[in-house]
């Protein structure tokens, strides 16, 4: 694959994670008087206070930032950084414009808040995850973050725990506290979204089988899955023995056949299987 294609992959997967991000906020945060951290937070902030449009707020933040923390990104990161900031910008603008005309009609409850904050978690969530799988940000308190953890040794996600919770705080000035509080539901779905997003939404299953017969478990699995199988060498730490662990990476429809394999062979094989996210290679997803 090219560099320009790679290129022009992730530019447009972030366009596509600015524009759902950009949904959320108006569809389902804005209408609810739900929050949200980090910059975009501070700009909701100020839209509940004054009544400023959040897409000139957002690039009005995010640029003196930008022009901060310009050294402390590479050229490709400076470059996804700005596709982003301004990807959000934009895509706010245009949800501002349909609103404004009637075309969509944000999405309001008065009865089942909790309806509201699942869905905006969610939307928020899938947008930043797929803006972070391509290497992207929407700017703001990331670029910080990067900046105080160079600066002061402090871990990226201290730092924007903490200035999330300030933000978040400050709300009560504006919004109830009930409302603040389905915000934290909103944080903690997209958190776990955003997670689950970057690790892959395809996942398989590694096994490592310990056995004295490691040859014959190889060559079950190599004839009847069809699978590619590993052979590592490794020593008893207690009984000094040597022997070959089995490794290999299945499908979890696969997980069953491949522990009767294991047990047909040697039936005292120690087995461990692990969760994988994002296999690449034959057999499973190609890049």
């Amino acid at each position: 694959m090219s560099n320009l294609w790679i290129h022009i992959r992730n530019s447009t997967g972030i366009w596509i994670g600015a524009a759902i991000y950009a949904f959320g906020l108006h569809y389902f945060v804005l209408p609810n008087e739900l929050m949200e951290g980090g910059v975009t937070g501070l700009a909701i902030l100020l839209h509940y206070a004054f009544g400023w449009k959040l897409s000139l707020l957002t690039i009005l933040l995010n640029l003196p930032l930008f022009l901060l923390g310009w050294r402390a990104f590479s050229k490709w990161q400076i470059v996804y950084t700005l596709i982003g900031t301004a990807g959000l910008s934009l895509f706010l603008a245009l949800m501002e414009a349909l609103i404004a005309r009637n075309w969509i009609v944000p999405f309001r409850s008065e009865k089942d808040i909790m309806l509201a904050a699942l869905y905006a978690g969610v939307a928020l969530g899938a947008g930043l995850g797929i803006v972070f799988r391509y290497g992207g940000t929407t700017g703001g308190i990331d670029i910080v973050a990067r900046i105080v953890s160079r600066w002061r040794g402090k871990s990226m996600g201290q730092i924007i725990l903490f200035s999330d919770a300030c933000i978040i705080g400050l709300s009560l000035i504006f919004i109830p506290l009930e409302k603040v509080l389905y915000t934290l539901v909103v944080v903690f779905v997209a958190s776990k979204l955003i997670d689950f997003i970057q690790d892959g939404a395809y996942s398989a299953k590694a096994f490592s089988i310990i056995s004295d017969h490691a040859s014959e478990i190889a060559a079950s699995i190599t004839r009847e899955l069809e699978r590619g199988v590993t052979l590592l060498p490794a020593r008893g730490a207690f009984s000094g023995q040597t022997k070959e662990i089995v490794y290999c990476v299945v499908q979890r429809q696969e997980v069953r056949r491949m522990k009767t394999i294991a047990r047909i062979v040697d039936p005292r094989a120690f087995i461990v299987i692990n969760d994988v996210h994002d296999v690449l290679g034959e057999g499973f997803k190609e890049e």
